[in-house]
């Protein structure tokens, strides 16, 4: 693994233990040259997956991506860590066990929004507002309309 502080091709795994409930490995690694210490993640990919945007240009599916999209819907929100990566996780194999290797973008943010209802209703509606295009305050009240209607039926959630 390359060193991101020096550009090194050697580095020396210094620790590996099970991470995202063992469907990955995370290895600290140090780099021999600059002593620069990071992390990495292992984990199984069952295929290469390729996003189908609405213009329908393909680009490569990137799980980072995906993360920083539930990070930024859940900046400053009380959701532990281990939550969002479970979440990603679960959208990832759900994707790859399809057997399609070209998703439409559409289904994956279908799944961000279902993933987001569950894990808080604020970045749920953050999502929402630029998933869904929100131009008016109108699309707003609807989602919390819906969102206020679903804590009514259910009221311990």
């Amino acid at each position: 693994m390359r060193c991101p502080y020096c550009g090194s091709e050697d580095s020396q795994v210094k620790d590996s233990r099970p991470a995202e409930d063992g469907n990955a490995i995370r290895r600290r690694r140090i780099c021999p040259d600059c002593g620069g210490r990071f992390t990495t993640f292992e984990r199984v990919q069952l295929r290469e997956l390729v996003i189908v945007k609405k213009s329908g240009r393909k680009v490569p599916f990137d799980r980072d991506k995906l993360q920083r999209s539930f990070e930024i819907a859940l900046r400053k929100r009380p959701v532990e860590r281990d939550r969002i990566d479970r979440a990603v996780s679960g959208i990832v194999r759900r994707l790859e066990s399809v057997g399609e290797t070209e998703i439409p973008s559409e289904e994956i943010g279908l799944q961000v929004l279902e993933a987001l209802k569950s894990l808080d209703d604020v970045a749920f509606v953050r999502y929402a507002s630029v998933y869904r295009d929100f131009s008016h305050a109108e699309d707003f009240e609807k989602v919390i309309a819906e969102i206020s209607a679903k804590i009514a039926r259910d009221p311990g959630k």
